[in-house]
């Protein structure tokens, strides 16, 4: 959207907004707080004071896990951390999204920049030196059972920075040492408890569902205005968006959905024709309850956004260091339930946006329902019109609904049932960008259909507003006469969805999911 990348984002550790989170993720760079470098050393300083007392101390100079009781020789500690990465870096599959990765180093970067991790400057200076010189980690996607940290994702993260593994440059696999060498930097070389620290933390979980928040939202801002778009082509009312009604409700997000209903379609000329002598008592409620289930909706969005903001802000890898006291304190903060949960909401709110939009399209090629041309073409029979985008809607919608089953009620025991309750969070989480580019193909097949019906309404116009959304289409997408090839149609018009513009250009971004706001 207009002005969601910024050229820069300034890391304050612990205390960044969900917006700055969202800016990394559509591009911007990154650059630390140097004032953070204090408590970065103060926790390295810690940790060399064991080392030197040689106390046993998990995660510094014992095993990890099951073999946590194993104590681990001085000369030892360097290979102790290089094979803990190169042991864990076990994950299958697709390599994660460049962004999400992207966001992936930046939410480690603002989690070890808090000085409780243990690691020292150079490293903090290693991680950022990558962002910069855009040297993307390969992450294979599975593999993480988002407890004791998404450790395997993160092992190959970590992998890469020590020189082993690959780097996404430019747009191509390169060997992670090749790729560190173009750009001038040596491979990471990891000091007592840095490895662990580095893959330990629930960073990759972390940032597949920001930006399945970030997706959701540019989906849901844009169902809005395929919804009123939709109300108008099938000459709804707009009086269940009456403020007094939404009032008497309550809800906050209900409220607000209703009120931006009504600024899209307010001065149409189409719902002024049909004010009076409506023979219509009551809409369908995939138009009539538009601000109940949009409001719903975006309460939901708006609950996950501030769980997520709170665990972006947080420490999450184990053990802890506590400079003020030298102590180091096993916890449990790697244990990504709220992750898992806040994934979960996103998932089902994905949902709904969805099945609400299906319906609407349903409704519209129905001329019994909408009024309008059989399957919203001029010559039905010879043509199909819109017959088959609502079948491939309703396809997607199926699909979103089977994908939606939470995953925060999944555990499975791993580490020889050490680690006997897991989350599940990564799981949940790498589900959203699939489920959210379902949901903007569904939106984007309902602003094509919304769209052609109100072309039926010429020489009536909607509102200003949805007129800038109509315009926007028809520039790339002309009027449906006859039957052609409808994919690049549906291509154009999920683009305008996905990329934020339909939103912006009939000022449905006024409603955000994600603030400035920080949460402390």
């Amino acid at each position: 959207m207009e002005g969601t990348v910024t050229k820069n984002v300034l890391l304050h550790p612990g205390s960044v907004a969900l917006a700055d989170w969202q800016r990394v993720y559509f591009g911007a760079q990154v650059t630390l707080d140097q004032d953070c470098r204090s408590a970065i050393e103060a926790g390295a300083r810690t940790i060399d004071a064991i080392v030197a007392k040689g106390e046993p101390v998990y995660g510094i100079n014992t095993g990890f896990g099951k073999l946590a009781s194993v104590r681990i020789g001085a000369g030892d500690l360097a290979t102790l951390q290089r094979n803990i990465v190169l042991s864990h870096a076990a994950g299958v599959g697709d390599p994660l999204p460049v962004a999400v990765v992207r966001l992936v180093m930046a939410l480690k970067l603002a989690s070890l920049a808090q000085g409780a991790s243990g690691v020292r400057w150079s490293t903090i200076e290693h991680l950022t030196a990558c962002l910069k010189a855009d040297l993307v980690p390969v992450i294979p996607g599975q593999g993480s059972v988002g407890a004791s940290g998404d450790l395997a994702p993160l092992a190959h993260m970590t992998a890469a920075l020590m020189g082993v593994g690959e780097f996404f440059v430019d747009g191509h696999r390169v060997p992670a040492e090749a790729a560190l060498a173009q750009a001038g930097l040596a491979p990471l070389s990891l000091g007592p408890k840095e490895g662990l620290a580095l893959l330990n933390g629930t960073q990759v979980s972390t940032a597949l569902a920001l930006a399945g928040l970030f997706e959701a939202e540019r989906v849901f801002q844009a169902a809005l205005v395929t919804g009123a778009l939709a109300t108008d082509a099938a000459k709804g009312s707009d009086g269940p968006f009456d403020e007094r009604i939404q009032k008497l409700r309550r809800h906050r997000g209900q409220i607000e959905v209703a009120a931006t209903l009504r600024a899209l379609m307010q001065g149409s000329a189409i719902r002024a024709s049909h004010l009076t002598n409506d023979d219509r008592v009551q809409d369908p409620y995939c138009l009539r309850c538009q601000p109940q289930v949009m409001g719903a909706v975006l309460d939901l969005l708006r609950q996950a956004g501030e769980t997520l903001g709170t665990e972006a802000n947080g420490v999450s890898d184990n053990p802890l260091v506590f400079s003020e006291t030298g102590e180091v304190i096993s916890g449990g903060n790697f244990h990504a339930e709220p992750v898992a949960f806040a994934a979960d909401m996103i998932a089902m709110a994905l949902c709904e946006i969805g099945s609400l939009a299906e319906r609407r399209i349903a409704m519209l090629v129905d001329p019994g329902l909408s009024g309008l041309p059989a399957f919203l073409t001029p010559k039905p029979g010879l043509n199909s019109g819109f017959m088959i985008p609502q079948v491939t809607a309703a396809a997607l919608v199926s699909e979103n609904k089977q994908r939606a089953y939470p995953a925060s009620v999944d555990s499975i025991p791993t580490s020889a049932n050490q680690e006997d309750h897991v989350s599940m969070a990564t799981h949940g989480a790498r589900r959203l960008l699939p489920m959210a580019a379902n949901a903007a193909n569904v939106i984007g097949i309902e602003l094509l259909a919304a769209v052609q019906g109100c072309d039926f309404h010429v020489p009536m116009k909607s509102s200003e507003r949805l007129e800038r959304a109509r315009a926007l289409l028809r520039g790339s997408v002309p009027h449906l006469d006859d039957d052609r090839h409808m994919a690049p149609d549906m291509e154009r018009a999920t683009a305008l969805v996905a990329s934020g513009a339909l939103a912006d250009a009939a000022g449905a971004d006024v409603l955000p999911v994600v603030t400035s706001e920080i949460r402390a």
